[in-house]
């Protein structure tokens, strides 16, 4: 009785939460009020390969509902002169659509077939020299929301390679935890087809940064990678960030061990004040989540580089993004992403993540 009590406070602090200041999920406005070159702080390509459905509302361009098959675009989305490191500056509904206050999308290609959107990927990582950061978003996220995150983490870190997004079908409200958790399983074959063709597109390295939910669509996909012999994309795979990973600890330790120990450890950045993932565990029956998870040596054993982030700060109540939110975080990961090839110099990176934590 006591446990059931203890979810049902944290369900509805989570319902208030999702209820309170809602964004609209509009990622195309009407009408684009003009800002001067000078009050746009950057202005990013976002590819974009998702197993979300076209949405009947041209503003949304992605919705809700599942597709049986890979549907493609690009975003340009601006960021505001007035950004902070660590901040989305979202339009709330009622305020225009002005690129010197918030984050907008100027407009979204789509693709209609998977040869045309690998064309335009291959012209664009070529132009960037050959890096790739494919981000996996987590629960409870719109297709706006994912296209917003992307090109912060992208703007934040100074990522010099392609972003692309990869996005699955999020029902995007607090109360669709299981149909958030089912929609990640019909995605995890999309997302190996999507690493592969990224392999293929010219890319000479491929990181990867996952969040919440989505480093569990990530695990999936990289251990099927593992199951038909290319586990690391043909030399291919950079980094594998995985932050705050909505995980069974003993699944993820069955992914590792059908994966192998990675030729360059994964990073693990976990918290053991993260609110959201104590509510995952409580409804997986008061099973540890990789994300909260506080014997980091059992985790090591597995080839993974373990990072506790528990005293670093974050902007959420939930500490759930910290890996995003927390300026100086989100400027160390993009400077290990920034690394070339040197493991050496990849490690003191990573060295400097974890005295952050401390």
């Amino acid at each position: 009785m006591l446990e059931l009590k203890k979810i049902c406070i944290l369900v509805l602090a989570l319902l208030v939460a999702g209820c309170g200041g809602r964004q609209t999920e509009e990622l195309l406005g009407s009408a684009m009020v003009s800002a001067p070159v000078t009050d746009i702080a950057g202005n990013h390509s976002i590819f974009i390969a998702t197993t979300r459905k076209r949405s009947d509302d041209p503003s949304k361009v992605f919705d809700r509902e599942r597709s049986a098959t890979l549907n493609y675009a690009r975003a340009n989305v601006t960021v505001p002169g007035t950004h902070e490191t660590g901040q989305i500056e979202r339009r709330s509904r009622g305020k225009s659509n002005d690129p010197a206050k918030y984050f907008m999308a100027s407009d979204v290609v789509g693709y209609d077939t998977a040869p045309k959107f690998s064309s335009a990927l291959s012209a664009d990582i070529a132009a960037r020299g050959g890096r790739v950061m494919v981000f996996v978003h987590g629960y409870n996220t719109g297709f706006d929301a994912a296209v917003y995150r992307v090109t912060q983490i992208a703007h934040d870190s100074g990522y010099p390679g392609t972003p692309v997004l990869f996005s699955w079908a999020s029902g995007a409200k607090t109360r669709d935890y299981v149909y958030d958790r089912e929609s990640a399983s019909a995605a995890r074959d999309q997302l190996e087809v999507t690493l592969r063709m990224l392999s293929q597109t010219g890319a000479r390295r491929i990181d990867i940064v996952a969040h919440s939910l989505g480093t569990w669509v990530t695990m999936e996909a990289l251990r099927q990678l593992a199951i038909n012999g290319d586990r690391d994309l043909n030399g291919k795979l950079g980094d594998v960030v995985l932050a705050s990973p909505d995980i069974d600890v003993d699944v993820f330790k069955s992914q590792m061990r059908r994966y192998g120990k990675p030729n360059k450890p994964f990073i693990l950045l976990l918290s053991d004040d993260d609110r959201a993932l104590r509510l995952s565990g409580l409804i997986a029956g008061s099973r540890p989540r990789v994300g909260d998870y506080k014997d980091a040596a059992d985790l090591a054993d597995y080839g993974v580089s373990v990072v506790d982030l528990s005293s670093v700060k974050g902007s959420d109540r939930f500490n759930h993004t910290k890996f995003a939110d927390n300026p100086e975080l989100v400027k160390m990961i993009g400077q290990r992403l920034r690394e070339d090839d040197g493991f050496a110099s990849d490690r003191e990176v990573t060295d400097r993540i974890s005295l952050l934590g401390q």
